[in-house]
């Protein structure tokens, strides 16, 4: 039996075409997770808005992979006053991922 562990594989995006169509999409998309995922909070969409600002204007400056985007969700987000609201700047960088994944048709389960 091996105990080799393959890598899982970079997701790159197609570059933007669209960035007030898929900031839309991505805002409007995390705020229903975010309103579904424990109750509904008026940060909620501050917190929705700000993802999707970082997000576009990463992918914008030709960043296309996923995992890149993540990050940097991360490390924009730890500016972010989480004081009001369930959600780190990890459960928000998570949700945009799964998310995205869930639009390309990825199944997110298990590295698959």
């Amino acid at each position: 039996m091996s105990s080799e562990v393959e890598p899982i594989s970079p997701i790159t995006l197609p570059p933007i075409t669209n960035p007030d169509l898929e900031a839309k999409w991505l805002k409007e998309a995390l705020h229903t997770w975010l309103d579904e995922e424990f109750i509904p909070e008026v940060v909620n969409e501050t917190i929705a808005v700000r993802a999707s600002q970082i997000f576009v204007r990463q992918r914008l400056e030709g960043e296309n992979d996923l995992g890149s985007l993540v990050i940097a969700i991360v490390t924009e987000m730890q500016a972010f006053d989480f004081s009001r609201s369930f959600y780190s700047e990890f459960a928000i960088a998570n949700a945009v991922s799964d998310l995205i994944l869930d639009s390309l048709g990825i199944d997110r389960c298990c590295g698959a």
